[in-house]
């Protein structure tokens, strides 16, 4: 049985892309910014990764290495998921900074609680925000709204005295009754616990997305009865579209230890996971020590995972956008991003630069013998796919 265990390594851009000047962000580099510190990444150096930004392996890559350039009209999680599984996203989502959510949505909000609402729906950094609001919070009640650079509303609370059940309610009515008819792309619940002075974001976060607007790899899968497996807040991105099972994890490790586990016994023909500490955790914290300190983390474990690939499983290793540590500011960086492939027939070696993240959808339907509308298939060719 063929299988494809496909990985996301969340936010690891690997250079400005062509256009990243209309975005703000020529100049950025995420994977850069990670190696100016130091660290040591001997397995994904050796795979190729690293000579996508002039860091070459002293020897022959151990891996297909592509670059993929981002084709949608964003550079969110929900259009770089999107886009690598066939969709590419060409109007973008609204998007509410520096201004903050508008009146109309922030008067919708008050209405659907049924009292007032803290935040005013401004860009904030999610822990400073519960830092500043969150002992007003716990006394009144009043959940925490806001936005950031992506097409988001934000709604943080106390688990303890609002409740993650009645959080996680009111995402779910925020997401039909006010963001699907505007198109905004998620509705993220930010539950936290602590006293005031250490409060702390918990890993019960949901994403509440808008649905694909045309199928995707995944709505394919299911329907010529393959399995899809989806590790971390890939059920969250697709609106759990395609997806046959599912798992949310509270980090990175734990989504390594699954997909580990998925390549000794999982029957699904897609294991898709997504490594959301990069991104949640360090990109947007501009850490760069943190995420080196991760994307070391992960570095050890990919001899685990190749080892444990069947001779006809392939692993791919992608992201869906960059977020530079070391760039300013605070949100999405506009980045190319790496794509590795390991599998026993695979040809290693630098494949090129292709248009298009739906070039992965294109590779992982190649591979399962299976016809596909997705286009971009030079590297599945390459690849002898």
């Amino acid at each position: 049985m063929k299988r494809v265990f496909l990985c996301v390594i969340d936010s690891l851009g690997v250079g400005a892309a062509p256009d990243a000047p209309a975005f703000g962000d020529e100049g950025s580099c995420t994977l850069c910014s990670v190696l100016k510190t130091g660290v040591s990444l001997p397995h994904l150096t050796a795979a190729g990764l690293c000579d996508l930004v002039g860091h070459p392996s002293p020897n022959s890559p151990t891996a297909a290495v592509a670059r993929l350039l981002p084709l949608s009209a964003a550079k969110d999680t929900t259009a770089g998921h999107w886009e690598m599984a066939g969709l590419v996203t060409k109007n973008p989502f609204p998007t509410y900074s520096p201004r903050g959510l508008d009146e109309k949505i922030m008067k919708a909000l008050t209405q659907l609680v049924g009292g007032p609402v803290l935040g005013e729906g401004k860009p904030w950094s999610g822990t400073e925000v519960i830092a500043r609001l969150g002992e007003e919070h716990c006394r009144s009640g009043a959940p925490i709204v806001y936005t950031s650079a992506d097409s988001v509303i934000q709604i943080a609370a106390h688990e303890e005295t609002f409740g993650l059940q009645k959080l996680l309610g009111l995402c779910a009515r925020v997401r039909t009754e006010i963001a699907d008819p505007l198109r905004i792309g998620r509705v993220i619940a930010r539950p936290f616990v602590g006293t005031p002075g250490a409060y702390t974001r918990t890993a019960n976060r949901r994403d509440f997305s808008l649905q694909p607007p045309s199928p995707t790899m995944l709505d394919l899968l299911a329907l010529q009865g393959h399995g899809v497996y989806a590790v971390g807040k890939i059920e969250d991105i697709f609106a759990g579209r395609g997806i046959s099972r599912s798992v949310h994890t509270h980090s990175n490790r734990e989504g390594m230890e699954l997909m580990l586990e998925a390549m000794h016994s999982a029957s699904e023909s897609l294991t898709f996971v997504n490594l959301v500490d990069f991104d949640s955790t360090y990109g947007h914290r501009r850490d760069a020590r943190g995420y080196a300190n991760a994307l070391a983390e992960l570095d050890a474990f990919v001899p685990r995972l190749i080892q444990a690939l069947g001779k006809d499983d392939l692993l791919i290793l992608t992201a869906d956008h960059g977020c530079d540590p070391s760039f300013r500011g605070t949100d999405h960086t506009r980045e190319a991003v790496g794509c590795l492939v390991f599998g026993s027939k695979i040809p290693v070696g630098y494949a090129g630069t292709f248009s298009g993240f739906q070039t992965v959808a294109a590779c992982v339907m190649a591979h399962l013998g299976l016809n596909h509308p997705f286009g971009c298939r030079d590297l599945a060719h390459t690849l002898g796919l």
